[in-house]
């Protein structure tokens, strides 16, 4: 901590890291379910289960009704608490040895059509038939090439990981109750107004920073943690070596460089592979955070930073950088190790807002003509790896890697989320860090030329391009909710909606030369670069 270049560098170099992992807006549900297209009457319907072991109300399960069967009612108090019963055989697809009259049948996929499996619980008296997907996610049970059908009971599907819960409950022979209903589901969260204001509001107030903390220089937090510099010296570091400016050719190796690690995470992703990320998270939020309170501190206590004290390892350092630093780790530890926790969020979102807070005081977009690159780059891959890696791979990779499919039950932290408030079926709304990162880049970017050409808010570019984002994530949960829950490449558009509005604006103003050009005849040599 003692040298602030590597320290600077190691902030960047994590939030670049973070860059090339998934960037979706998705709710993080069942509400995406995948399998074949069906072609009987019903509407695929989420499902709430609620149960019961020996009489002790446990944690509902989510599951899925088939396109076949009878509907469920969608308040809870229409429903009917009945046991749970294992078909025998296991498949269900002959007569079951068990009794399963007025039960709910357990029966696990495979062997066997899923509508032969209803028929047989059926014909044992079941009063409804869940069956366990043999993989994470909520299958379409369609009823295939069946014309004439009389099945009666609902049918419904559960993951792999819930069937495991009603398993282990029922291998040790505790009586397991079963409730199943179908609420409906509200148009609009009001978690996702959040999480809007979250995100706007990192991408202004990282814009804003050096105006907030009121420094000319947006870096001059970084020099406290060397204070045996002279403030002349430490004001020319910060000018000359502690900014990184992007150019076009990092702007294009990004893309082959984030399509690599994402097929890493996609092929071979499991819990320890989690939790690297889960460290390399904790160590960029830990210097986030302490960038954050040190700078804020600072720019209303002057004197802070006088008193030092020399520590093996870290070299001298202020002691209110010391303290901040204690504290910062302290959070870091305590989010990890309660990450599953209900409130686990709120710790992730902190972390992660001051992290990124810090990297776009970092790095920085010179003019449009890198933006251009850079954001057209990410808006290619996104797409293609939400959109069109299914062709080639079966599945989307993206989701797939964001979804943690293969991560054994941890999931990625490097989103924002907030959890659903409306919603019964619960679960998160979430926003990658990508789609704050890149176009706050530009936003950032947008202030800076603002205030060096003395632009005022209304013939500036700062104020209609943080519309245009806003307006772009409007645009993305509009398209979540129209595709169902399928998670969404954002960048498709906040990207149009950040980088057209400019490049339209400047071309109306005249002033798309300037733009696309600006600071490459600048006598001043790069502070550095990606």
């Amino acid at each position: 901590m003692a040298d602030s270049s590597a320290y600077q560098l190691s902030i960047v170099l994590v939030g670049i890291f973070f860059l090339v992992l998934p960037s979706i807006t998705a709710a993080d549900d069942a509400s995406a379910p995948t399998g074949e297209i069906a072609n009987c009457t019903n509407d695929f319907r989420l499902v709430k289960i609620n149960r019961w072991v020996d009489g002790v109300e446990k944690e509902p399960i989510g599951g899925l009704t088939a396109d076949f069967g009878a509907i469920l009612p969608a308040l809870a108090k229409q429903g009917n608490r009945l046991p749970a019963t294992f078909s025998a055989p296991l498949n269900s697809c002959s007569l079951s040895t068990s009794k399963l009259s007025g039960s709910i049948a357990i029966a696990v996929r495979g062997e066997c059509i899923f509508t032969a499996k209803a028929q047989v619980a059926q014909a044992g008296g079941a009063a409804a038939l869940v069956m366990i997907n043999d993989d994470e996610g909520l299958l379409q049970m369609g009823c295939g090439n069946e014309t004439n059908l009389n099945i009666t009971i609902p049918v419904i599907t559960i993951s792999k990981s819930g069937g495991e819960e009603l398993k282990k409950s029922m291998d040790g022979g505790a009586k397991v109750e079963l409730l199943l209903y179908a609420p409906n589901r509200p148009i609009l969260d009001y978690s996702v107004i959040f999480l809007w204001m979250m995100a706007v509001g990192t991408v202004v107030t990282a814009s804003l920073w050096s105006e907030i903390t009121g420094s000319e220089n947006s870096d001059e937090r970084y020099n406290e943690l060397s204070p045996k510099e002279s403030d002349a010296a430490a004001a020319k570091q910060e000018e000359d070596k502690e900014i990184l400016h992007i150019n076009t050719k990092s702007a294009v190796v990004f893309v082959i460089t984030a399509s690599t690690f994402l097929l890493l995470l996609y092929f071979f992703m499991s819990s320890w592979f989690v939790w690297v990320l889960i460290v390399l998270f904790c160590i960029g939020g830990i210097e986030g955070m302490h960038n954050c309170i040190v700078s804020l501190v600072m720019s209303k206590c002057k004197g802070c930073q006088k008193k030092t004290v020399n520590l093996p390892l870290l070299g001298e350092m202020t002691i209110l950088s010391l303290v901040v630093l204690i504290c910062c780790l302290i959070f870091a530890v305590v989010w990890a190790a309660n990450r599953k926790a209900s409130y686990s969020w709120i710790g992730q979102d902190v972390l992660g807002i001051c992290m990124m807070l810090t990297v776009l005081q970092l790095a920085q977009l010179p003019n449009i003509k890198v933006a251009t690159v850079l954001l057209c780059c990410a808006f290619l891959y996104d797409i293609f790896w939400v959109f069109l890696s299914p062709y080639i791979f079966h599945d989307s990779v993206m989701i797939a890697v964001a979804r943690g499919d293969k991560s054994g039950g941890e999931s990625i932290p490097m989103l924002l989320r907030v959890p659903r408030i409306a919603d019964p079926y619960e679960g998160y709304n979430m926003i990658g860090f990508g789609d704050i990162l890149f176009p706050g880049l530009l936003v950032s970017f947008s202030f800076r030329f603002d205030k060096a050409n003395k632009k005022r808010i209304l013939n500036g570019y700062f104020l209609f391009l943080t519309i245009g984002y806003g307006l772009g994530l409007a645009f993305t949960y509009l398209g979540l909710y129209l595709m169902d829950g399928h998670g969404q490449p954002a960048l498709l558009y906040l990207v149009p909606c950040t980088l057209g509005t400019c490049v339209v604006l400047g071309w109306i103003r005249g002033e798309l030369k300037q733009l696309w050009s600006y600071g490459t005849s600048s006598e001043t040599p790069a502070a550095g670069e990606a």
